[in-house]
């Protein structure tokens, strides 16, 4: 049985949570291991909660975190108690500042971090994550009302999924995480998304960015993934590049309307075109 409680305990750019009854309507019904090389929030996974799953993301502040809800809740609830009175600027500018000094931020726990991260995410603004160049989180004071900073209900939700089930969480190059997955599997992607202008690129993920050559990459993947006898479902913006690297290897290509809530122009938030693609038949 599912736990419906076990949902996104964090905000994240792109995540997938309102565009998961698309997503279902493409699920392979029969699935051996699960793979999602770029996690995020984590919403796929979680609606879906498959038995042996091998979960992955390039940001090693957000891998902490889904390993310590895995194995250190109870140290990690404590923790963010700590936290819980702290939504207010000086209090917030207090804990991001943390990483401002390599050596201050060395000496955290990783059950510290986590919910450090955590904290942040609940109250930053608009639920980014975003570093600068020497990698130190930069994101404002978010000036919410009521932040759920101590979310134990949905924290333990996902710690009983993760625990009970054989889940691999890892830190590596997206290529790395499939590099086992044999016919039988299923992967979803949701990369970085292409950018549909100049304004709407979310960047600094990761100091590493995604580009288009990136992308290649992870098409290219794809054809292989296809050649192995794996199942591929990705997700990305419907730009003309994108839809172009896939159509040209034979991939099939739906078209779904998301509401996206972060772009640095605000005029340019909300219904835009995103693709979903795969290499079988609905369903199938």
């Amino acid at each position: 049985m599912k736990n419906k409680l076990a949902q996104p305990f964090l905000k994240w750019a792109g995540g997938k949570r309102q565009l998961l009854p698309e997503i279902r309507k493409y699920m392979p019904k029969e699935i051996n291991t699960y793979y999602e090389p770029f996690i995020g929030a984590g919403a796929v996974v979680l609606d879906l909660q498959p038995k042996r799953a091998v979960i992955n993301d390039i940001n090693i502040e957000l891998v902490n975190v889904y390993t310590i809800v895995k194995n250190n809740l109870e140290e990690l609830i404590e923790e963010l108690k700590k936290h819980e009175n702290g939504n207010n600027s000086e209090y917030f500018y207090e804990v991001r500042s943390l990483d401002r000094s390599r050596e201050t931020y060395s000496q955290l726990s990783p059950v510290e971090k986590a919910a450090r991260m955590i904290y942040l995410n609940k109250t930053c603004f608009n639920g980014l994550y975003r570093v600068n160049s020497k990698g130190q989180f930069n994101v404002p004071f978010g000036k919410y009302k009521n932040p759920n900073i101590v979310n134990e209900t949905v924290l333990r939700a996902v710690h009983d999924y993760l625990s009970n089930h054989d889940v691999t969480i890892w830190n590596k190059d997206f290529s790395d995480v499939v590099a086992d997955a044999t016919q039988g599997d299923f992967v979803y992607f949701d990369p970085p998304y292409d950018p549909v202008s100049d304004t709407a690129s979310f960047t600094s993920y990761s100091l590493d960015g995604f580009n288009r050559e990136d992308q290649i990459r992870l098409r290219d993947l794809c054809v292989e993934l296809d050649k192995k006898g794996c199942k591929f479902l990705l997700s990305n913006s419907a730009t003309d590049f994108i839809k172009e690297i896939y159509t040209e290897k034979g991939f099939h290509i739906e078209i779904v309307s998301a509401t996206r809530n972060i772009n640095s122009v605000g005029s340019k938030r909300g219904k835009i075109d995103e693709v979903l693609v795969m290499n079988y038949e609905q369903n199938g």
